[in-house]
């Protein structure tokens, strides 16, 4: 069985993406394997006015979905402390959740900690750590850049996990 996971990084300057295939032997967990499809970032402007923020993640979103046509989306979940931060990111992820919905595309949500204890076993580990994962369970020669990028492919891993 293979399924294509999209991993989103929720925000309203950048929401980082990454996409990966989960190939599964039925019946045999362990020979399961994971390879990294595509990942990058959609960017607004902060000169841009917000309901044109708003358009061109909606419009951007639409056009990955397009191209990457996912099976599950799995996103991160909001983890603030500035409120201000959290409204507009907010806003965003409203916008990915009604992207999702037109679609009818399956999600799940992880928070910050438990993307952190399925890559790492350790809850609190440190963004480097995470990133380090990213790139071994993936096999790749380097980490990928920009952060929020790596961040996404790591939730989507954090979804093949748990399958």
């Amino acid at each position: 069985m293979e399924k294509r996971i999209l991993g989103l990084d929720p925000g309203l300057a950048i929401v980082g993406f990454g996409a990966i295939t989960l190939r599964q032997n039925q019946g045999k967990v362990q020979n399961s394997t994971v390879e990294m499809l595509d990942f990058g970032v959609i960017r607004t402007s902060a000169d841009m006015e917000m309901s044109q923020r708003l358009c061109t993640l909606f419009d951007d979103l639409h056009t990955l979905m397009d191209e990457l046509q996912p099976d599950l989306v799995a996103i991160e979940k909001l983890f603030f402390y500035r409120m201000a931060n959290t409204i507009v990111v907010a806003q965003a992820r409203g916008i990915l959740m009604l992207v999702l919905g037109q679609r009818k595309l399956s999600y799940v949500e992880f928070a910050p900690p438990q993307i952190k204890q399925a890559l790492t076993n350790y809850g609190k580990a440190d963004k480097s750590e995470v990133q380090e994962a990213v790139a071994r369970e993936l096999d790749l020669d380097e980490i990928p850049r920009p952060d929020d990028a790596a961040d996404a492919l790591a939730v989507a891993l954090t979804a093949a996990f748990q399958l």
